[in-house]
């Protein structure tokens, strides 16, 4: 696993106890991507990631509420609604090229989602990729 993933799944994890644990208790979840990511280049790129989610969720669960038609973002699974959100931030605010922080997102997906998170990450972050210029994106009806 190269260094920028290993970021990225560090920062999933303090997000996903950011968003079960809200209150308090940030300073001790950041602590945990100085001791998980040993390398000045990814703990920077990790603590980057984490303060531009943290920053912009606001506006990240606007624009993925806007998109995903019929699942309100409490009704995802942490997860995945986490997952979503570092990939959107990277699109949307980052300069990870679109493609990868999707493949990058469809990867945590696989590993710390459940056997339908892969698809339904790539559906929404691509949606969210291709009008992330717009304002009102057409949502995705879900399946089924």
């Amino acid at each position: 696993m190269g260094r920028r993933s290993k970021a990225r799944e560090v920062v999933l994890q303090v997000l996903y106890q950011d968003d079960l644990n809200p209150p308090g208790g940030a300073d001790d979840r950041d602590q945990l991507l100085r001791w998980r990511l040993r390398k000045p280049h990814a703990l920077q790129f990790a603590m980057q990631l984490l303060a531009g989610v943290r920053q912009h969720r606001a506006e990240i669960d606007q624009r993925l509420q806007q998109i995903a038609a019929n699942w309100s973002l409490h009704r995802m699974s942490p997860t995945d609604r986490n997952i979503l959100r570092l990939g959107a931030y990277e699109i949307l605010f980052g300069v990870t090229p679109g493609e990868v922080a999707i493949d990058e997102a469809v990867e945590l997906a696989k590993r710390f989602g459940t056997a339908q998170s892969p698809q339904f990450v790539n559906g929404i972050l691509d949606r969210l990729m291709h009008t992330a210029g717009q304002q009102d994106p057409e949502p995705i009806k879900p399946s089924g």
